[in-house]
C-alpha cells in the first residue's frame, strides 16, 4: 500500500504534477528487495545443518499474494528440482522428494522474514547448489540467493593451539629474559659507576688529609719559633 499521507500532503500543495511525480518515487524506492544467504557452506556428513535464507522488503508479508521457492541443483549445467515451497494456507510445506525425503524441515520463521531450512542426516550427494526465491508483492522484482553446499567426510583440523601457546611463550619467555638481562646490565654499570665515584672520593679526601696535617704541623712550628724569639 501507498502512504496515503504522501497523497494529502502533495494535495495541500495543490500542484497534481509534483504529486505524481513523488508517487512514483514512492513505488520505485520500495520495488526491490534483498534476499541474504550464505555464499557457502561446509557441512559434515551425518550431521544435522541449518541453511539459513531471510529477505528485506518495504512492504509486509501478504499471506495471500506471498510466494517462496527452494530449488536444488546439482551442478550449474544441471537443472533445477523444488523441495520446498509456500503455500498461502498451509505455510512452508516440503515437496516430496526422492533426493531428500522428509530429511528437509522448514525451520524459519515468516513473522521475521526468515526461510531458512534444517537438512537432516547430510549425505554426500547432498552437495551442489541450493537457491533460495522469494517474491513479495507489491515488490516487483523476485529475490534470489544461490549457497554452494558441500560436504566433507572430515573437518580441516584445527589449528593447534597448544603449539602456537607455547611458541608465544617462549618468544614472551625470551623477550621477559632479554629486558630483564638489560635492566641487570644497566643497574651493575649504575653500581659500578657510583662505586667508582666514590673510590675517586675516596682517594682525594685520602690525598687532602696528609696535606692538611703538615700545614697543620709547618704552623704550629712557626708559632714555637716566634714565641721562642
Amino acid at each position: 500500500m501507498l502512504n496515503t499521507s504522501l497523497f494529502q500532503f502533495e494535495c495541500a500543495w495543490g500542484s497534481p504534477e509534483r504529486l505524481n511525480w513523488e508517487v512514483k518515487i514512492k513505488i520505485l524506492s520500495c520495488s526491490s528487495m534483498d534476499v541474504l544467504v550464505s555464499s557457502y557452506i561446509n557441512a559434515l556428513n551425518g550431521t544435522t545443518v541449518t541453511i539459513p535464507c531471510t529477505f528485506t522488503s518495504c512492504y509486509k508479508i501478504d499471506r495471500t499474494k506471498f510466494a517462496m521457492n527452494w530449488t536444488y541443483q546439482e551442478t550449474l549445467n544441471n537443472t533445477e528440482e523444488k523441495f520446498m515451497t509456500y503455500d498461502k494456507n498451509k505455510g512452508m510445506q516440503p515437496v516430496p522428494s526422492n533426493r531428500f525425503g522428509e530429511r528437509v524441515v522448514f525451520s524459519g520463521n515468516l513473522e521475521k522474514n526468515d526461510l531458512s531450512i534444517t537438512l537432516q542426516d547430510v549425505q554426500l550427494e547432498d552437495e551442489g547448489l541450493y537457491h533460495c526465491y522469494v517474491r513479495n508483492p507489491p515488490d516487483r522484482i523476485q529475490g534470489h540467493g544461490v549457497i554452494d553446499f558441500k560436504v566433507v567426510t572430515e573437518l580441516p583440523p584445527p589449528r593447534d593451539s597448544t603449539i602456537a601457546v607455547a611458541i608465544g611463550a617462549s618468544v614472551g619467555g625470551a623477550l621477559a629474559l632479554l629486558i630483564l638481562s638489560m635492566v641487570v646490565v644497566k643497574c651493575l654499570r649504575r653500581h659500578r659507576k657510583q662505586e667508582l665515584i666514590s673510590e675517586e672520593k675516596m682517594e682525594e679526601e685520602g690525598k687532602l688529609e696528609p696535606e692538611a696535617v703538615a700545614e697543620e704541623g709547618t704552623n704550629k712550628s712557626l708559632s714555637a719559633i716566634i714565641k721562642s724569639i
